[in-house]
């Protein structure tokens, strides 16, 4: 079975050198936390705009522990020379850097523009310039737009309701023209709702899970939007790192060039979420018990209903995910706890 620590023994035994963009991030800083954990050579490019020096501290602290390489490179992909000093000599490149969130792209969209598609395309450039065999790169169910399919399966998609769904379909073409004229290996991973640790709890934009966790921790509202039955397929971070480590690995010709759903398969709507979360932090916060959430409007540019089909990434990948959502709540609530 392809489990992490299966993969990180057999990594170990031949060190290879990983970029990591948007490294100082969430999912990124996760990715360079299992590569330096089985002993890779890890660069981590970011601008620190959504990431965080102290994400920084950590991976130094486990390459130290370790004994392993690690490089930081406080740069922007949006600057193409920068790119090409990152990329250069490295074996695999972890694209992660973006600026996420569907709200922010519609208030901002310039600013999505020219870190997801110029920011994108620096790296794909220059992954191309260095020899780079292969890119995997971050995409998202928002893809999917106003496809009505369920689960949502990767050959059907549908318009994309907001900026930040366009830039993300817009890598994918990209990636698909990259590897049919330059021979790169392209992978890319459409993420659904992922969640864990070092996921940020603050800002306009936090996402809901952590925004919620902090909300009832400290005895503030929770707001829905809509009626609480809108659904998503929730995957942990833990599943994520796997996917990506799965994808940058496999040798099968027939897995290359493709994109895959990140997901579990499983569609929980924001009422049963709310009262997942608020199980688990009753034990730890007794008072969340009796708090009751707050429904507003719902908000534009938000798909209704989304599930995945993840049939594709494990026939291809062999893929087999290691945690629910409530497995993954169990491990990220008291995280949460100690770093609130």
């Amino acid at each position: 079975m392809n489990t992490l620590s299966n993969i990180a023994s057999t990594l170990a035994k031949t060190p290879k050198k990983w970029l990591v963009t948007g490294g100082a991030g969430f999912i990124g800083s996760n990715l360079a936390e299992f590569l330096l954990l089985a002993k890779q050579d890890v660069t981590v490019l970011d601008n620190l705009s959504t990431g965080y020096q102290k994400n920084i501290d950590t991976l130094k602290s486990i390459a130290d522990k370790e004994k392993a390489n690690f490089t930081f490179i406080k740069g922007d992909i949006v600057d193409y020379q920068t790119c090409l000093n990152a990329t250069k000599a490295q074996d695999f490149i972890l694209h992660q850097a973006a600026l996420g969130s569907v709200p922010r792209s519609i208030e901002l969209p310039l600013d999505s523009h020219l870190n997801n598609v110029d920011g994108t395309l620096n790296v794909f450039l220059a992954a191309k310039e260095n020899g780079i065999q292969r890119v995997v790169y971050a995409s998202s169910s928002s893809v999917y737009g106003d496809s009505q399919e369920m689960p949502k399966v990767e050959d059907v998609i549908g318009t994309p309701l907001s900026p930040y769904a366009i830039t993300k379909l817009v890598n994918e073409v990209y990636a698909k023209n990259f590897s049919q004229i330059y021979g790169i290996e392209m992978i890319g991973l459409r993420y659904f709702n992922v969640f864990g640790p070092r996921q940020d709890p603050d800002g306009a934009y936090a996402a809901v899970i952590p925004k919620w966790i902090k909300s009832l921790i400290q005895d503030q509202p929770v707001s829905i939007f809509g009626d609480g039955e809108t659904s998503r397929d929730f995957c942990y971070i833990q599943n994520v790192v796997l996917m990506n480590i799965l994808a940058s690995l496999k040798t099968n010709k027939n897995a290359i060039n493709q994109v895959y759903n990140v997901a579990c398969n499983e569609r929980t709507t924001l009422n049963d979420l709310y009262k997942i979360i608020v199980a688990e932090l009753k034990a730890h916060h007794p008072h969340v018990e009796n708090m009751k959430a707050e429904y507003k409007d719902f908000r534009p540019g938000d798909i209704r209903h989304s599930l995945a089909n993840i049939e594709k990434a494990q026939k291809l990948l062999n893929y087999a995910y290691s945690h629910t959502l409530q497995q993954g709540m169990k491990e990220s609530i008291p995280w949460y706890i100690n770093n609130i």
